[in-house]
């Protein structure tokens, strides 16, 4: 199976092998857009640009799942099955591998005078390398549904299905008010063979 890299992904519905990464991550639940998952949003954003020293913003990663007992979803059908509000995430900026805990530490303390609080569990979450079906998805998050319709038909027809959280790599930054027709997103589900 060829490999990707981390940051690419083809217009077109593809089965790769993902590489391992190594994050700053957040955990949160709730739908998408609220004020709390832009908070925690800049929060790592902010603990990864201490972390790599770079003053580019990071790429904002984020995994989404439904709580034990929810209804089963596919990749079509991701977000269409269960009550969005009931989501669980996980918002992640790569950092480099050899990030210590006590480096993150350092890095939270610091981004918290900004945009943390005392509750939040920010840890360093490693992911393997793993199989995945991913797109590039062009355009408003609303028009989401329509792409992963296109990838999880390419993932039937190979015989894989997904085998973890959905995962979105935000290749743009954006806000609650920045307009979307232009913006770049990685749609990646981990697979296995069905």
């Amino acid at each position: 199976m060829p490999s990707t890299p981390h940051l690419h992904a083809a217009d077109e519905p593809e089965l790769v092998r993902a590489p391992a990464v190594t994050y700053a991550s957040v955990l949160g639940t709730g739908a998408p857009g609220t004020d709390e998952f832009y908070r925690k949003k800049e929060l790592i954003g902010h603990i990864a640009r201490l972390l790599t020293h770079e003053d580019a913003p990071a790429v904002i990663e984020i995994q989404y799942w439904y709580p034990e007992g929810s209804v089963p979803v596919g990749i079509a059908d991701f977000y269409s099955v269960n009550p969005i509000p009931s989501l669980q995430y996980r918002i992640l900026a790569t950092v480099p591998e050899s990030t210590s805990p006590d480096q993150l530490t350092a890095a939270h303390e610091e981004a918290a005078s900004v945009s943390g609080r005392s509750t939040d569990i920010v840890e360093l979450f490693s992911v393997p390398e793993h199989d995945v079906v991913q797109v590039m998805h062009h355009g408003p998050f609303s028009d989401e549904f329509d792409t992963l319709e296109r990838l999880g038909q390419f993932a039937e027809e190979r015989g894989v299905e997904r085998s973890g959280p959905h995962h979105e790599l935000h290749l743009d930054g954006f806000a609650r008010d920045t307009p979307q027709t232009t913006l770049r997103t990685i749609l990646r589900d981990p697979v296995a063979r069905s």
